[in-house]
């Protein structure tokens, strides 16, 4: 019942985290496109231009012109309704979390612990997930408040450095599934600790300093548009490492860091791509391409890595032994290390259901899934955390079975 339960708070956590995501970074993401493609006021001498307003936008949607404006500072006066974005963060950032302790933290023994990258303890492995996550936030706002915050690019190179060193430790302490959701719950975080923390007590200041009279001060609005900047970036690095558990080539890898590390520097190339393309096309120009191809560059090369090498030869423990006793041990390890969770009535604490459906508990099931068992097997997935003691004799012998075509 427990596990039927979790399962439902899991089903619950991830829609709401879905939902509010779509939300925080559709708005992001217009808001962006919006500020890069905002031109001179058009026909200033027949329409009435409020002063201060630097740039504009007129677009078609739904059947419908708009006209969108932005002020260099801010307008005149401030207007009776001013609509905030900020709840769409938070309320992304609660279900995160939400959804990592429920998953990653309550769960660490099967999802974040793997005894044979580093045998930590349930708390040990708990307490350094949140260090990563407090510590990323704390050296980041560090760095950006220091005179390298000046040169865009010096630090985006020393955060890129970072985040590399970063990737490497988390690979090196968790399982691949593991780390790779503790990389990205610490840039998740980054994200919207730039929200609450710089963007809008920015905007408050602006707005109070309209209220009581005085001239906002602009460097506000820089320190929140730099911050806005960076969160666009590490969009898509983020989105990756969420569906990055469903791909066990990726975190499953031998050197699964340089694949989180490769993707990551991908996605933010393609993301300044896609931002540089924005403010050449409202000014009538060609965007470089260079983001583009580097990052083109780096996703084939990690697809050509991590493509499979069918190993040849029966293991030599099984080498002459006729297909039915093959398989039959063959049956006998799977019902030990895997039909305890791929079955009808799983056994294994914490889960609740046959994982993705697949039920390993008779032999037709097992010859059905040979080809789904040995991408699992061979990048280390399964089984998770390896919480059912399945040893390397274990799985170099359902391997070798299976590539000498599953005899049965």
């Amino acid at each position: 019942m427990v596990a039927y339960l979790i399962d439902w708070l899991s089903l619950l956590g991830r829609w709401l985290h879905f939902i509010t995501g779509i939300a925080w970074i559709g708005s992001s993401f217009y808001f962006v496109w919006l500020n890069n493609h905002l031109g001179a006021p058009e026909n200033p001498g027949k329409r009435s231009i409020d002063a201060g307003v630097s740039g504009e936008l007129w677009s078609v949607h739904g059947g419908a012109f708009y006209l969108a404006q932005k002020y260099g500072v801010a307008p005149a006066t401030l207007p009776r309704t001013l609509h905030w974005f900020y709840w769409e963060a938070y309320s992304t950032f609660l279900s995160g979390f939400f959804l990592l302790c429920l998953m990653y933290y309550g769960q660490a023994e099967l999802y974040l612990i793997d005894p044979a990258v580093a045998p930590l303890s349930k708390p040990a492995a708990i307490a350094i997930g949140l260090a990563f996550i407090v510590g990323g936030w704390l050296v980041y706002d560090g760095l950006c408040r220091t005179p390298l915050a000046r040169n865009g690019t010096a630090l985006g190179c020393v955060l890129g450095v970072l985040f590399a060193a970063a990737a490497w430790a988390l690979c090196s302490l968790f399982s691949g599934r593991g780390a790779f959701i503790q990389f990205g719950a610490m840039m998740g975080t980054i994200m919207v600790a730039n929200v609450f923390f710089v963007i809008i007590p920015g905007q408050r200041g602006m707005v109070a300093a309209m209220q009581a009279g005085r001239e906002p001060d602009p460097q506000l609005g820089l320190k929140g548009r730099l911050r806005s900047n960076h969160n666009t970036f590490f969009t898509l690095p983020v989105l990756f490492t969420m569906i990055s558990n469903h791909y066990a080539m990726t975190f499953g890898a031998k050197y699964n860091w340089l694949v989180l590390i490769a993707m990551t520097a991908a996605g933010a190339l393609i993301r300044v791509y896609f931002v540089s393309r924005h403010f050449a096309h409202g000014r009538g120009e060609r965007a470089p391409l260079l983001p583009a191809a580097i990052a083109v560059v780096l996703l084939a090369g990690v697809i050509v890595a991590l493509s499979p090498s069918r190993a040849t030869g029966l293991n030599a423990g099984m080498s002459g032994m006729p297909a039915a006793d093959q398989f039959g041990e063959i049956q006998a390890i799977v019902a030990k290390r895997c039909a305890v969770c791929h079955t009808s009535m799983p056994t294994q604490g914490g889960v609740s259901a046959a994982p993705a459906g697949v039920r390993l508990d008779a032999p037709q099931f097992i010859l059905l899934h040979t080809a789904r068992m040995e991408k699992q097997l061979a990048t280390r997935a399964m089984p998770v955390g390896n919480a059912t003691g399945m040893t390397e004799q274990e799985r170099a012998q359902v391997l070798a079975w299976i590539r000498n075509g599953a005899p049965h």
